[in-house]
């Protein structure tokens, strides 16, 4: 269990997701949704959170994975 928190926590992984939060909240601003229909622009939060699970996942392919051995 301890593994996969380090895992989680690694570097790049906090990286990705504090600059996809930045990546998101700057798409919300100068894109946006000007008629507020759009169910995931129309909202800063929702945008800021989906720009960190994208960050999040580029983050996470630069991370060095080890292969476990089998028992």
């Amino acid at each position: 269990m301890k593994d996969k928190v380090l895992n989680f926590t690694s570097l790049t992984a906090i990286i990705g997701i504090v600059i996809g939060a930045i990546g998101g909240y700057v798409y919300y601003i100068k894109v946006g949704c000007a008629s507020g229909t759009c169910p995931l622009t129309s909202n800063p939060y929702l945008t800021v959170l989906w720009g960190a699970a994208m960050g999040y996942l580029i983050g996470d392919m630069f991370t060095k994975k080890g292969i476990s051995p089998k028992a």
